[in-house]
């Protein structure tokens, strides 16, 4: 029983038609035909499908049987087609995006929330993970693409396309009413006077202090390590030692009530990218996605303090 899509049609508008000049004229074909094809399917059947003896087309009750089932195969296989013209064009399909914990939260809803307005109907995932797994879930597939920090100096990326599209500088947190509030910055060596709230060593932040620590030549006591950048705000608040975080992290301490003075000497900055495998392509709904994020400089999404945007190159 191999029959066509246009076959299904066919059967169904003569069946709605109660007659094959009807249908024929609805469906722009001629009778001749349109009466050809459904005497084909009745011959691949094995069955009639109509009683030809009354003025009116009737089915049979094997006609009846069929219809049902052309007119569901051929409504399931239209939503399938508009499902498909919806990926072509970016408004239907999955996004999987990988990101890091303080990303997700800060740089991304605001852009998320734009691209869900505009594309209603793509399921949209945000994982986020340590690093090391926002790189490998690119790698693997998992996802379609990262927004994550890169290094130079210690992420070993040159498999991957990197699209830079922030830059936050670190910070030093401290309790109010520290002596660190009258400073306009602080350097990173004044930190070697302080117990210092250090954060995990899995952590990409810890990566980044370690190697400014080491320039600067002086190193604070680790007096407390935490993972959490919840548990570090706590800790802080609570007169155990001050700090560091980049700026997109400012918001998530906020609850603890710091203050904050940005690091310098030597200034240090992460740098946030689109990170993809170059040779996988993305869908239309992915790319989509992408380029809102690439190009959010120019949509005016705000971000927090000693935080910016990465202006696009010139002609993107």
């Amino acid at each position: 029983m191999d029959l066509t899509v246009q076959q299904l049609r066919v059967v169904v508008a003569v069946h709605d038609a109660g007659s094959f000049t009807t249908a024929a004229g609805a469906l722009l074909v001629a009778q001749s035909s349109l009466s050809r094809t459904v005497l084909e399917v009745e011959r691949r059947l094995g069955v009639a499908l109509f009683d030809r003896t009354t003025r009116r087309l009737e089915p049979t009750a094997e006609g009846r049987e069929f219809v049902a089932i052309a007119r569901s195969t051929v409504a399931t296989f239209d939503a399938n087609l508009r499902h498909f013209a919806g990926f072509l064009d970016g408004q239907r399909g999955r996004v999987r995006v990988a990101t890091l914990p303080s990303l997700a939260a800060i740089l991304l809803p605001a852009i998320v929330s734009a691209y869900q307005r505009e594309h209603p109907d793509v399921l949209l995932s945000i994982e986020d993970a340590l690093a090391v797994e926002v790189l490998d879930r690119v790698r693997s597939g998992v996802v379609d693409f990262a927004v994550t920090v890169v290094s130079a100096t210690t992420d070993p990326i040159d498999d991957l396309h990197v699209t830079p599209v922030a830059t936050d500088r670190f910070c030093c947190v401290f309790p109010p009413g520290h002596a660190f509030a009258d400073c306009t910055e602080v350097s990173w060596a004044q930190l070697a006077g302080e117990a210092f709230i250090a954060f995990d060593r899995t952590t990409s932040i810890r990566q980044h202090l370690d190697r400014a620590l080491g320039q600067s030549g002086r190193r604070p006591h680790n007096a407390i390590e935490a993972r959490n950048i919840s548990a570090v705000a706590g800790l802080v608040a609570a007169g155990l030692g001050v700090s560091a975080v980049p700026g997109l992290v400012l918001p998530l301490v906020g609850f603890a009530g710091l203050d904050h003075r940005p690091l310098g000497d030597p200034r240090t900055e992460r740098r946030i990218a689109v990170v993809r495998v170059p040779h996988r392509p993305l869908s239309p709904a992915a790319t989509a996605f992408r380029d809102a994020i690439t190009e959010a400089s120019r949509s005016g999404v705000a971000l927090p303090p000693e935080t910016a945007w990465t202006s696009p190159p010139p002609g993107s």
